[in-house]
Parts: C-alpha cells; structure tokens; sequence
C-alpha cells in the first residue's frame, strides 16, 4: 500500500506517519512538506512542495503514485485566519484543488480522506447539541468559512468524478507536539516555562469560558484510518468525543500537574473577535461505520502534552527568557 500525507509534518501528520508505520503490515509512506522543512519524519519519503504551486503538488502526487490520500495540510488556526483571511482561504481552499486535480491525472482510483473541522458549525444552541453532522452550518471565522467551502469541493469531486473521497468534521483534538496557537498548549508551554524559571508565574489566557469537546491526537488519528477505509465516499463524519470541557477546567488539571505556584491572567490580545461558546460532537456516525471509540483518557492526554513541552523547554534552554 503506498499511503500519501499532505501536511506530514505537521501536528496531526507525525502521530499518523508514526501510527501507520508501526502497523502490523506498514505501508510505504509518502509526505509532502513544505520546501525548506527540516521536520525529521522516520520511515517517510519526503516530497517537498508548497501547497498552493499546483505543479509542485503534481510533482510530488505522480512520485507517490498513492493508494490512500490523507489531506491534512491547512491553516488550522481559527486566530490567525483572522489576521490573513486570505492565506487561509488560499492554502485550505485552492490547496485541496490543487491536491485533488494532481490526484485526478494521476491517482484516480486512490481513497482519500479530507479533512475538516467542527468550526464549521459555529454556533449552535446547546438544545441542539451534541452536534450531528445533519446541523445547519455557520462559519463564524474565515478559518471555519474555508472549511466549509473545503468539505463542498471534496463533496462535488465525490459526486462529479466519482472519486473516493470521505470527509471529516474533526473537533478539538491535543496531545504531544500540538503548536502552541492553541489554547491548551499555550497553557503547557507558559507552565513548562514556569517551572524552568523562565517565565514569571503568571499565566495568561483568553476566553476560559468556551465549552470544547477534546480528543487525544492518537484517538484521532486511529479514527482517520478506520474511515479511510471503511468510510462512505462523500459523506463526512465527525471526529470526536461526545464530551464537553469548559477551558478553565482544561486549564485547572493543566495547573494541578504542576507544583509551582501561578497566577492567571486575562490577556485580551488573546480574546478572538467571535469566540463560538460551545462545540460537543456526537460520534455515533464514526462509531457505526467503524467502530471506532476514544481510549486515551483526558488526563493522560493532558500530561502527555505537558511532558513535551517540559521537554522542549530543555532543550532550548540557551533561547531568551520571556517577559
């Protein structure tokens, strides 16, 4: 099997290279990464290409010649579509067509799993959650409004040339190696830092109030290679626990792994002009074409991601202390 990640070295494409490499009957793995990257991905062949060069991208698709496409390059933070809605709308939207166009001329008969999010949602009363995948849409950021038009495209490449695409609408999901533009990294990185005493002890935050429903990265990943297999071409499924967390609670077992004593601050820049209030998915879709349920625990989930970044932090232990 000869298995294709756009965006392989990004957060999401190292736990699924790793998982996929350390199947029982390992695939030739591929992944395309940006030009320049210096990402150690073990077991990949890597395929340098900037998603938005078309020709770059059906170079590197006709290398690969892929039996399984998992599409998971993106823009994937709702924050910074903010600052650059068109950058967003370039790498999400005009990158799945490049992908999907390279993979017409040159891997037809490849399965393809695109891969969405729970943005596209927006807000939804909490009398309709958890959400199913039949809720109405409502971007409420151009991050979630790229997605959106993301899921379509791969919808109408489905029912127009027949390929075998399977889509996703992923909800949060965390663990080792996630960026720290997301909230509950940052609350690692600023503890790790804290504790390494190069950071005050004061903690800084956004919105604590958001409801969000987490799943740990191996989770996710597991699930992404259940659907591609087994998923419906066309349809989408939620990825996701079925739990809501409030970030303060996230951020509460976050402090409570940690001895050192630390304040919280509000800090506004880190307030999003639409902040959705709160977004639980119902997996029932997934579990029934898959049978696919969690198994790792929020807690470990949680110490996994901190562990890291102490880890991180160590080994930059020459950079500048932050203010």
């Amino acid at each position: 099997m000869r298995v294709l990640l756009t965006g392989a070295a990004g957060f999401v494409g190292r736990h699924l290279a790793k998982a996929l490499s350390d199947a029982t009957a390992p695939s030739t793995l591929f992944g395309i990464v940006r030009p320049g990257s210096r990402a150690d991905l073990p077991g990949v062949t890597r395929l340098e290409a900037d998603i938005e060069d078309a020709a770059a991208v059906a170079g590197a698709v006709a290398e690969a010649r892929p039996d399984r496409v998992f599409h998971l390059a993106a823009q994937s933070s709702p924050t910074e579509s903010w600052r650059d809605p068109a950058a967003t709308v370039r790498v999400n939207v005009l990158g799945l067509v490049h992908v999907l166009e390279a993979l017409r001329r040159h891997a037809e008969g490849a399965r393809v799993l695109v891969v969405g999010s729970a943005e596209e949602y927006g807000a939804v009363p909490e009398a309709r959650q958890p959400i199913d995948e039949d809720c109405p849409l409502r971007p409420a950021s151009p991050y979630a409004a790229s997605k959106v038009c993301q899921g379509y495209l791969a919808l109408q490449y489905a029912l127009g040339h027949g390929m075998a695409l399977v889509r996703t609408r992923t909800f949060n999901h965390t663990g080792p190696g996630r960026g720290e533009a997301f909230a509950e990294s940052s609350f690692a990185r600023q503890i790790a830092e804290i504790e390494a005493g190069r950071r005050p002890p004061r903690i800084r935050v956004g919105n604590l109030g958001a409801v969000r429903d987490f799943t740990d990265v191996r989770d996710v990943v597991s699930a992404y290679e259940r659907l591609i297999e087994t998923g419906t071409p066309g349809a989408v499924y939620n990825v996701c626990s079925g739990r809501g967390y409030r970030i303060q609670e996230i951020l509460e077992r976050l402090l409570a792994l940690s001895e050192a004593p630390i304040e919280v601050e509000v800090d506004p820049e880190r307030l999003r002009p639409v902040d959705v209030p709160r977004l639980v998915g119902d997996p029932g879709r997934l579990r029934q074409a898959t049978g696919w349920e969690p198994r790792v625990p929020l807690e470990r989930t949680l110490r996994d991601l901190l562990d890291d970044w102490r880890g991180r932090i160590a080994a930059s232990a020459t950079a500048p202390v932050r203010a």
